[in-house]
């Protein structure tokens, strides 16, 4: 327990010093205005002192010092401030970093919870687990002897992380086999690609799906746009991308702006306003573009999409974003410990806070809840796009195309629930070949048909109609995650989303939108040209 203590008192230590060296430039600019800032931030930390003194010596149990202090007093603090604002403990902290950097070294596999165990969900294409022969619904019951019984997926995951060229032994259950399959896998240098599909969906047009915004996705954009080659129409996925570094969102922005463009600027308390320009541009490659955007689009994404539809270079289109305006700066503290403050708001090229409001609203409903800020804008703030477009502010992102979301039926559900079309394909593949010109025939189907009587999952040929297509899809994409790895099947389950068909539709409406702004720009531009020649007085003639 003293330990403990000596911990958190550290830790509340290293957190004031934090805001301390926030609060001299916060103290410089407010020094005139409010003298006793201070005293009242002092009275306030001997307070807080006092109620924990009386609570750890009081309470009617024993008090751990690292709960009061991780779990209470400082997400307390930070919940009253805005949403964003975080306290990261140890564990959290380092998977920030780790997600941040967009590596790490372990085995390279998803695993994830089914029936109360722990199971591949699929190995990385390319990494040592693949390598090895792991497949999709591997049961994992050991790691170097240890059960893995009433471990946590976490725990497992764990586990199987370790330091770049150690061995690690894997104990699998599989479908099909009588007895459990030993792996022994060398843990390597895992990378965790933002980019995780790309390719091209029709001869000439390309499609990228970027997950999130870490420390390479500006340099693998790059290189899936220069893999794509010579393209004249580009898909942007932006869905369910909650965002990342800023730095990397303004690098992914500038690769289809063109050079100078304003991308994004921030300010805040104690911070000057910092405008992030264009610096290389799109080199001239005006491809019609389409991004796709959704409700989980959020922050570096936004920044993206909105830079996008100020400047008229593309069609955004889905349904309006998360609506996350804030900068978080992230400060290490002691402890391994990590501090992301709100520090600033960032606007869009014309101005737009895209930060949606969050007072007076629980986090539970701020973040889960249905919002209704793309059903009336009348209270947003109104800015113009290049051409002189209509644009607003103050919740997310409204799409130019709305693009609704996909709705599941009760049958549709039914089978997401029980994980139907991943089992259906590790059961699949024992009996059978899939080569990359599989298709889902009247067989296939048969052969599903079987599987849900055997599974007990009730149908009736009407529910196989009416879902057939989304059936197909889901049947091809989880047998391509299986046979080729997870690029593959994201590869077929594009292929057949009708998000991604109407994006492909839209694009020539991207083309006349790009066309139009670049005529109305051009045109304003030479009647401000034309007034200014206007304006300049006509040399006088001299008698000489």
């Amino acid at each position: 327990m003293a330990s403990s203590s000596r911990r958190s008192a550290v830790l509340i230590l290293s957190i004031i010093l934090a805001c301390g060296c926030v609060g001299v430039v916060f103290g410089q600019r407010l020094a005139s205005a409010a003298p006793s800032g201070d005293g009242d931030i002092r009275d306030s930390l001997r307070s807080f002192t006092q109620v924990y003194e009386v609570v750890q010596q009081n309470y009617a149990e024993p008090v751990s010092p690292d709960k009061a202090i991780y779990n209470g007093a400082i997400p307390g603090m930070l919940r009253v401030l805005d949403p964003h604002s975080n306290f990261f403990d140890p564990k959290a902290y380092a998977a920030l970093r780790e997600e941040q950097r967009g590596k790490y070294y372990g085995v390279g596999m998803q695993v994830g919870p089914r029936n109360n165990k722990v199971i591949v969900i699929a190995p990385f294409t390319g990494a040592p687990a693949y390598k090895a022969g792991i497949r999709p619904g591997d049961v994992i019951i050991a790691v170097d002897g240890r059960p893995t019984d009433n471990m946590t997926t976490s725990d497992v995951a764990e586990l199987l992380k370790g330091p770049k060229g150690t061995a690690v032994k894997i104990t699998m259950l599989r479908e099909g086999s009588d007895k459990p399959l030993d792996f022994t896998v060398v843990r390597d240098e895992i990378p965790r690609y933002s980019v995780d599909v790309h390719f091209l969906i029709r001869p000439g047009i390309g499609y990228i799906h970027v997950s999130g915004f870490q420390e390479t996705t500006e340099k693998e954009v790059r290189d899936a746009l220069d893999e794509l080659g010579d393209i004249h129409g580009l898909i942007l996925d932006l869905r369910q991308n909650p965002g990342g570094l800023l730095s990397e969102g303004v690098g992914v922005a500038d690769q289809f702006l063109k050079k100078g463009q304003v991308i994004v600027s921030h300010h805040g308390r104690a911070s000057a306003e910092k405008v992030y320009k264009a610096s290389h541009g799109n080199g001239g490659k005006d491809y019609p573009l389409v991004v796709l955007v959704n409700r989980g689009t959020a922050s570096a994404a936004e920044i993206v999409a909105g830079a996008i539809q100020d400047h008229d270079r593309g069609l955004v289109a889905g349904e309006t974003t998360f609506g996350k305006g804030l900068v978080q700066t992230v400060y290490p503290l002691s402890e391994n410990t990590g501090l992301a403050l709100t520090t600033a708001k960032y606007y869009t090229p014309s101005g737009r806070l895209i930060q949606r409001d969050y007072s007076s609203i629980s986090l539970y409903d701020y973040y889960y809840n249905d919002r209704n800020n793309d059903a009336n804008n009348a209270n947003h703030e109104v800015k113009m796009t290049d051409s002189g477009r209509t644009v607003y502010g103050g919740g997310g992102i409204t799409p130019d195309v709305k693009i609704p979301p996909a709705k599941t039926d009760k049958f549709q559900d039914t089978l997401l629930e029980k994980y139907t079309f991943f089992n259906f394909a590790k059961h699949y593949v024992i009996n059978h070949k899939v080569d990359k010109q599989f298709a889902v025939d009247e067989t296939v189907m048969q052969e599903f048909r079987k599987f849900l009587d055997e599974q007990k999952t009730p149908f009736t040929e009407a529910d196989l109609a009416e879902n057939g297509d989304w059936i197909k899809s889901s049947i091809k994409a989880e047998l391509f995650i299986n046979e080729f790895g997870q690029q593959e099947g994201m590869k077929a389950h594009a292929e057949s989303d009708p998000a991604v068909a109407k994006a492909l539709d839209l694009l020539p409406q991207a083309k006349q939108l790009a066309d139009n702004a670049k005529r109305i720009i051009a045109q304003r531009n030479n009647a401000r040209l034309t007034a200014q020649q206007s304006d300049t007085p006509e040399p006088q003639s001299v008698k000489r």
